[in-house]
């Protein structure tokens, strides 16, 4: 009978778990009991074969099919062999977790894309009404000119490193494994620059600042990033360029408040205009707009202006503006205005008197237009 535990159960999944599972339990288990961090413990060395056979299976699609239908019996024919010498074939298995660790002896590329890199713009509502272009300075590191990124001075040519002969990496032989690390005196590259670029000192790059023209298009949100391909830093090794991205915040402005295309703001009325009615002027983001309140009209009371709110970005069609009435109390009454308020509050009624509402600006909108 086999002493064998179930695969599940050495990495710790269910039985449904899915293949990133898998992988993620595996790496967790084999750094744990890797040999090279637990030297001479065969405990270690054992759970660690152990893992190790039970992720080539569960890995494998049909494998996996097989021993969930008939288990361990179900490999004894086509299961690969785990012990001794048999083991070292394995690192193909592990390459893509270890990378280092298990890998041959075979050349690294010195070329490299090069990094990334992040600019945060600051624009206003109005620019993002109409769209706009910037012009930004990114200092980045770019491909020497003098060596074309080789890192060598004129009529001179890198070595191959002598510690690893090239390969950019030295093996070790542990046991029945066969380790791979990344060269120490080459850190990895495989060559040696005896007679370095005396513009980038060998490193083939050189800090620039580049200026450049960002297309900031209408109706963009706040936190939204553009992508400039190959406008990142340039490669190790001449190594194409990673990618600019320009990450766009839009800047609060004093007189609206945005969501999504919509606009919110709020617009100041006398009493006497509240309750006779009038058209008063409204600031828009286009300039201004006449906009007639009834008689009667309250505090926050929430009128729309359709269509003067923010472009849709990539589509058609603009959002709402909408606005808040704000009835201005009057001070410094003269004689005159203070008769007659006096008089109205004689032959006003408290029925007449509209309740307190504390709903808020969205509230009111949600309330009137959903």
């Amino acid at each position: 009978m086999s002493s064998k535990r179930d695969y599940y159960e050495v990495l710790n999944v269910t039985r449904t778990a899915t293949d990133r599972e898998i992988k993620s339990a595996y790496r967790k288990l084999a750094v744990k009991y890797h040999p090279d961090k637990n030297p001479g413990d065969t405990a270690a060395e054992d759970l660690f074969k152990e893992a190790a056979e039970a992720y080539a299976i569960l890995s494998d699609v049909e494998q996996r099919a097989r021993y969930d239908q008939f288990g361990h019996a179900g490999l004894r024919q086509t299961a690969p062999d785990f012990s001794g010498a048999g083991f070292a074939g394995f690192e193909d298995i592990l390459g893509d977790i270890f990378g280092d660790i298990f890998g041959s002896a075979r050349k690294r590329s010195t070329v490299r894309r090069g990094a990334d890199l992040r600019y945060d713009l600051e624009i206003t509502l109005e620019e993002v009404l109409a769209g706009t272009s910037r012009s930004i300075q990114i200092p980045r590191l770019e491909t020497c000119e003098t060596c074309t990124g080789a890192g060598t001075a004129e009529g001179s040519h890198p070595i191959p490193c002598p510690t690893c002969g090239g390969f950019g990496q030295v093996r070790y032989q542990q046991g029945f494994f066969s380790v791979s690390r990344t060269c120490n005196h080459c850190r990895g590259t495989g060559k040696i620059i005896e007679n370095p670029c005396t513009d980038c000192r060998g490193d083939g790059r050189i800090e620039r600042e580049r200026k450049l023209e960002v297309n900031i298009p209408a109706g963009i949100d706040s936190g939204s990033r553009i992508r400039h391909r190959g406008e990142g830093e340039a490669g190790a090794g001449a190594g194409p360029a990673g990618d600019l991205y320009v990450v766009v915040h839009v800047a609060d402005h004093p007189q609206f408040e945005r969501q999504d295309t919509n606009l919110y703001t709020t617009a100041p009325v006398s009493f006497g205009q509240a309750a006779l009615g009038a058209e008063i002027v409204v600031p828009t983001l286009d300039g201004t707009e006449i906009l007639s309140i009834p008689e009667g009209t309250q505090t926050g009371s929430v009128f729309r202006l359709k269509g003067k709110g923010l472009p849709v970005r990539g589509g058609r069609g603009r959002g709402d503006l909408y606005v808040a009435v704000s009835i201005v109390t009057p001070t410094g009454l003269n004689r005159e205005q203070r008769k007659i308020l006096e008089e109205l509050a004689r032959i006003e009624s408290p029925a007449s008197v509209p309740a307190a509402d504390e709903k808020g600006l969205f509230d009111k909108v949600k309330d009137m237009f959903s």
